[in-house]
């Protein structure tokens, strides 16, 4: 039997004690799993050459906001194949429409979901996006 490869996930949060949290969660579920604590960090990691699957960002961070991050992923063709999902505190009617305007393919309210339901989550977001 041919063991699949495991999936790469950038999950970029400046909250240390949440990164670390999903970073068990995700490695436990068989993910190869980059952390970075800012959008700056996770921007430079996609710019030398990183390639993840998944992309579980935050929104709210010093500097530049996790969506300004994914506009900048996505008009640079850093990782024209990755799903990209907001897991943010941002709940606002506002949040989601920035959000959709660049094509997100998921957001997860952080204060409503515990670690395991965003592991399954992200899960579910990814088998609704294959080909059939």
């Amino acid at each position: 039997m041919i063991t699949p490869t495991p999936k790469k996930i950038l999950l970029v949060d400046d909250d240390r004690f949440l990164l670390d949290m999903y970073a068990i969660k995700f490695t436990k579920a068989n993910y190869e799993v980059k952390t970075a604590d800012s959008t700056d960090a996770g921007l430079k990691l996609v710019r030398d050459g990183y390639i993840p699957d998944i992309i579980l960002s935050d929104i709210v961070m010093p500097g530049m906001d996790g969506l300004e991050m994914v506009d900048a992923i996505k008009k640079e063709n850093l990782a024209p194949k990755a799903t990209i999902i907001m897991l943010t505190n941002q709940g606002s009617s506002d949040d989601v429409a920035r959000a959709r305007k660049l094509d997100i393919d998921g957001y997860i309210v952080k204060a409503t979901t515990v670690p395991s339901e965003v592991l399954h989550a992200v899960e579910n977001i990814l088998v609704s996006k294959k080909p059939i």
